[in-house]
This record gives C-alpha cells, sequence and structure tokens, in this order.
C-alpha cells in the first residue's frame, strides 16, 4: 500500500499553486503599497515643494519691487514710482496666502513665511509709508529702512533655504521608495519565476517520469510481454495507478493462463471431433451401407416369397439406414464449417448464385428466382455457396400447395456490412420459432410432409456467424418467410 501521508502530485502542485498565489497577493500589496508612497512623495515634491520654492522666489522679487519703488519715490518724488510698490503688496499677500496652503506639512518654513510676513509689515509701517508721506532723500530713515529691509531679505532666504532642504528631501525620499518599489517588483518576478521552476521541476520528476515509466511498461505489456512487471513510483496517486495496472496486469496473465488452457483443451476437443468426424464418416457410414443393401437384396431377391409386412419392414429398415446416413452426412457439414473450410478471400456473390441456380436447376424449374446484383466479399467460396444453396432450398422446399415458388433475393448496404434477404411465397414460420429454427435438428413439420434433418438453418447460422455476421428470421413478413443475414463489406 502506498504511504498517505506522502503528497500526491495533486497536492504538490495546489501547494505550489496556493504559495504562488500567496506571493503575488503579498507582492501585489507590498507594490501597491509602495506605488501608493512614490505617488505621495512625487505628489508632495511636484504638486506642493516644487511650486513653493517658485513662489517663494517671487515673494522675494515682489518685496525688491516694493523697496526699490519707495526708494525711486523718495529721490523722484513722482507718484507714478508707487505704482510697483501697490503691486508687490498684492503679489506678497498672493503668494503668502499660497504659500500657507503649499507649506502646511513643512512646519518650521512655515513660521519662516510668518517671519518674513511680520518682518514686511513692520518694515512698511516703520519706514515705507513715512518715505512716502515725506519723501526726503536726506532723512534718516532712507538708511535705516535699507537695514531694515535687508533684514527681511535674510529672511526670504532663510525661507528658500528651507524650502529647497525640504526638496532636496523630497528627492531623496522619491528615489527611496523608487527603490523600494524596483526592489519589490524585482522580488515578485523573481519568486514567479521560482515557483514556475519548482512546478516545472516537480512536473518532470515527480509526474512525467514517472509516467514515462508507467507508460513504457503498459507498452511491454501491450505489446505481449506479460511477465513484465510495472513499477510502482512517483506520488502515491501515481503509485496507486501503477499498482492497478499491475493488478489488471496479473488479472490479465491469469486469465491468459485459463485461456491457454482452455485452448489446449479446445485443441485436443478439436482433434477428437475430427477423429469423430473420421469414424463416422468410415466405419459408421459401411455398416448403414451393408444394411441398406443387404435389405434391398433381400428384398429383390426374396419378394415373391414375402408377405407385405415383411416388405414393410425391410422398406422401413431401408429407410432408416438412408436416414442415418443423411443425418451423419450433414452433421459432419455441420462440423467442417470453420475447420475444414476456412479459405478466405473475395468471393463474387453473383457467380456463386448463378452456379446455385445451375446446381439447383431441377427443383427450380417451377420456380421464379429474383435477384439483386450481388456484391463481393470476404469469405470462403464453399461456405458461401452452401449458405444461399440452403436458402433457396428451403424456400423451394416449404412452398404452399399448388403454388409456385416465388423467390427475391435483395441486398441493400447497411453500417459497414451488406444486408441480405431471401424471400418466399410458402407457408412461412411463426414468430414464436423464430429461435427455434436455427437449432441443429430441429423440425417444424413432419418427416413425411417435408423431408430433411432440421440442421440447414442451423448450417446457414454457422456460416454466417463464422463470416461475422447475423442470421435471423423477419417476423414483419407475413406472405411467406423472409430469412435476412449480413456479411462484412470487403476491405478497399
Amino acid at each position: 500500500m502506498t504511504d498517505r501521508r506522502r503528497l500526491t502530485s495533486q497536492r504538490l502542485f495546489a501547494l505550489t499553486i496556493g504559495a504562488m498565489t500567496l506571493l503575488i497577493a503579498l507582492g501585489s500589496w507590498a507594490g501597491y503599497a509602495s506605488l501608493a508612497e512614490t505617488t505621495r512623495v512625487t505628489d508632495r515634491l511636484q504638486l506642493r515643494i516644487s511650486p513653493a520654492a517658485t513662489a517663494v522666489v517671487e515673494l522675494g522679487a515682489a518685496l525688491v519691487d516694493q523697496e526699490t519703488a519707495v526708494r525711486g519715490f523718495v529721490l523722484a518724488r513722482e507718484r507714478t514710482f508707487l505704482d510697483p510698490y501697490s503691486a508687490g503688496i498684492e503679489t506678497e499677500q498672493r503668494l503668502a496666502d499660497r504659500l500657507r496652503g503649499l507649506l502646511t506639512d513643512e512646519p518650521a518654513a512655515r513660521a519662516r513665511l510668518e517671519a518674513v510676513e511680520k518682518a514686511a509689515a513692520g518694515w512698511r509701517t516703520a519706514y515705507a509709508q513715512p518715505l512716502i508721506a515725506d519723501p526726503d532723500p536726506q532723512s534718516p530713515l532712507v538708511v535705516s529702512s535699507k537695514t531694515a529691509f535687508d533684514a527681511l531679505r535674510a529672511d526670504v532666504t532663510d525661507l528658500q533655504r528651507l524650502v529647497d532642504d525640504a526638496r532636496t528631501a523630497g528627492r531623496a525620499d522619491l528615489d527611496t521608495s523608487r527603490h523600494r518599489r524596483d526592489t519589490i517588483f524585482g522580488i515578485i518576478v523573481g519568486g514567479l519565476l521560482v515557483g514556475l521552476f519548482a512546478i516545472a521541476f516537480m512536473l518532470q520528476r515527480l509526474v512525467l517520469r514517472p509516467l514515462e515509466r508507467l507508460q513504457a511498461s503498459v507498452r511491454r505489456i501491450a505489446d505481449g510481454d506479460f511477465e513484465h512487471h510495472v513499477p510502482a513510483g512517483g506520488p502515491p496517486d501515481l503509485a496507486e495507478l501503477g499498482a492497478d495496472v499491475e493488478a489488471m496486469r496479473d488479472r490479465i496473465v491469469t486469465a491468459l493462463d485459463a485461456s491457454r488452457a482452455q485452448e489446449e483443451r479446445l485443441r485436443r476437443s478439436n482433434s477428437d471431433l475430427e477423429q469423430f468426424a473420421y469414424v463416422a464418416s468410415h466405419d459408421l457410414q459401411e455398416p448403414l451401407r451393408k444394411i441398406a443393401s443387404f435389405c434391398q437384396l433381400l428384398q429383390r431377391r426374396y419378394s415373391p416369397q414375402l408377405d407385405d409386412r415383411a416388405r414393410q419392414y425391410i422398406a422401413f429398415a431401408v429407410d432408416g439406414a438412408t436416414r442415418m446416413q443423411a443425418l451423419i452426412n450433414d452433421l459432419l457439414a455441420f462440423s467442417r464449417v470453420g475447420r475444414v473450410y476456412d479459405n478466405v478471400t473475395e468471393v463474387d456473390l453473383a457467380t456463386t448464385m448463378r452456379r446455385v441456380r445451375s446446381d439447383l436447376e431441377a427443383r427450380l424449374s417451377a420456380a421464379t428466382l429474383e435477384c439483386d446484383d450481388l456484391p463481393v466479399v470476404q469469405g470462403d467460396p464453399t461456405l458461401l455457396a452452401m449458405l444461399l444453396q440452403n436458402l433457396v432450398s428451403n424456400a423451394v422446399k416449404f412452398r404452399k400447395p399448388d403454388t409456385d415458388p416465388h423467390i427475391v433475393v435483395h441486398v441493400e448496404p447497411e453500417d459497414g456490412f451488406h444486408r441480405f434477404s431471401v424471400q418466399d411465397n410458402g407457408i412461412g414460420i411463426e414468430p414464436q420459432f423464430e429461435d427455434k429454427i436455427f437449432v441443429i435438428f430441429q423440425r417444424l413439420h413432419p418427416r413425411d410432409v417435408y423431408p430433411g434433418t432440421g440442421i440447414g438453418l442451423a448450417i446457414c447460422k454457422r456460416i454466417v456467424e463464422h463470416h461475422g455476421g447475423r442470421i435471423w428470421l423477419d417476423a414483419s413478413y407475413t406472405d411467406g418467410a423472409r430469412i435476412c443475414f449480413t456479411l462484412p463489406r470487403a476491405s478497399g
């Protein structure tokens, strides 16, 4: 018995597929997380940090525009020089609002932005607005305004540095995320390749090789080497299959031994049958011929001295001996079917039917015989002639009183066979006797009404079955008898 604890090929494949499925699921989850992280880092860098860096530069430019506009107005005292100042304030406020939204996740930069806004508002209150109100180039506020604005510019520079640092860190995070993503995908691809290799290895080692050995063993057994033992290797399911094939081989060997023994008994039986046929054809018929001859001689020589009863007794003896000879001859003919007559060749049944017509010419003198174009079949010419002659003879013999026999021989194709029918207008056969008429020595009528030994249709049945066909009575035909039989079509 196979070890049930061992994994079958199906379980091995199921475990491998399950492991690959789990690897794909975990890899997909890890890949999804890595892609999500990469997307998050990329969005932060592209949608927040980079726009924030640009906005800081623009913010610095807007502040510079304010300081330049105030200094130009003080020197030229032209109101048009204050237009960049007003536009710079609007731009500063717009950029500051945008930077607060972009730097939500950057507390240091956001704090520096608030310091810049506070310093800018203080510079405008302490220096820009007083100088605009009293534009005096010699005012001490001009020098102190420049000093205060330089401090404001330093705050903007610090804000820009913080934003640049955040962008550098974001790029580093993006590189790390991409590397992690590529690593995970590499692990997934490698795991899949390893799983495929494992499946191919197990398929070759655990399934294909045992199957090849099993196939080779089965082929050797199919070629006739029934002594070859089938190996039971591989997983338990394949081992069980090999054990089943081995058990089947054992049964075949046992049946073959029994068949050989039966064949030997049959050979001896056939030998005894041949010996019996020889004895029946010589030793048994010789005394019967003597009995019939001497009884007939006795009748001719002493007929005047015998009374009617004695002549009747002698006639009975002659008739019995004659019928015994006929029975022996018919029995010999029945035993020779498939044993003595077995010369398989192409037989033109049309030629055979013409020979049957010639042999039965005297009996067919008052009969009408219609025959289709008969085909060529594979078989024994003597047996097939005997088949047609017996069927036509029966059609003539079992005629209705005062009615000329009308016989029709028909043939048609039927699934690789030729289907023949021999139909007559005679006395017919009752359907309940359709099986009995093919049994040897079975008669349906007294001998004084229809002569014969009751072996003709039994010989026909044996001839047809010997050629691979079947024979039967068509019970649907009621205007006489119709015997049907099949013969295989000739190959080619």
